[in-house]
């Protein structure tokens, strides 16, 4: 199944020469969704996942899918505020600003094999502070899973040593 024919191409939004990658048009289909997470799920299993941590908002839709595909659990990473419990956060910096993402203190054991998963990889600004708050663990990063990857912004790079995953590759961004 080619996946790419499940993106939705938006020129000039959220603003003037940006292509936004709309994955609403993929995970409404059935099939689609399906084949994203039997995909990544065939790459992981026997691996010994034990988490999937996913990244707000959209990392949460495939990860808890594919958390439920492997027998993991599912931890969210998610913008500063949002977690009832006591927290661990990183700042990190967006193009025009800075956010936070935070993780509950309790969301992880000790020596767990965690899998990261986020929609999209562009510069790889968001992962990297993912794996910031994962330092504050002693658990084991196996790997990260993004369904869309825009090669040309070179993120993949920041996050060097660990594998990256994508399924769909968009060039020329």
């Amino acid at each position: 199944m080619d996946l790419e024919k499940y993106i939705t191409n938006i020129p000039d939004f959220p603003k003037k020469g940006i292509i936004f990658r709309d994955i609403t048009t993929l995970i409404s289909n059935k099939d689609a969704f399906k084949e994203v997470i039997r995909r990544l799920a065939d790459q992981y299993k026997n691996k010994g996942i034990t988490s999937i941590v996913g990244i707000e908002a959209r990392g949460f839709i495939f990860g808890a899918a594919l958390a439920y595909e492997l027998g993991a659990k599912f931890v969210p990473a998610r913008k500063k505020g949002k977690l009832p419990r006591q927290t661990y956060s990183v700042e990190y910096d967006l193009e025009y600003g800075k956010d936070s993402l935070e993780m509950h203190k309790d969301a992880l054991g000790n020596n767990e094999n965690v899998l990261i998963i986020d929609d999209l990889l562009a510069t790889g600004g968001t992962i990297k502070a993912v794996i910031q708050l994962l330092d504050n663990f002693s658990s084991n990063i196996k790997g990260i899973v993004c369904v869309i990857e825009l090669d040309d912004l070179k993120g993949r790079e920041k996050l060097a040593p660990y594998p990256v995953t994508s399924l769909i590759h968009f060039k020329g961004e």
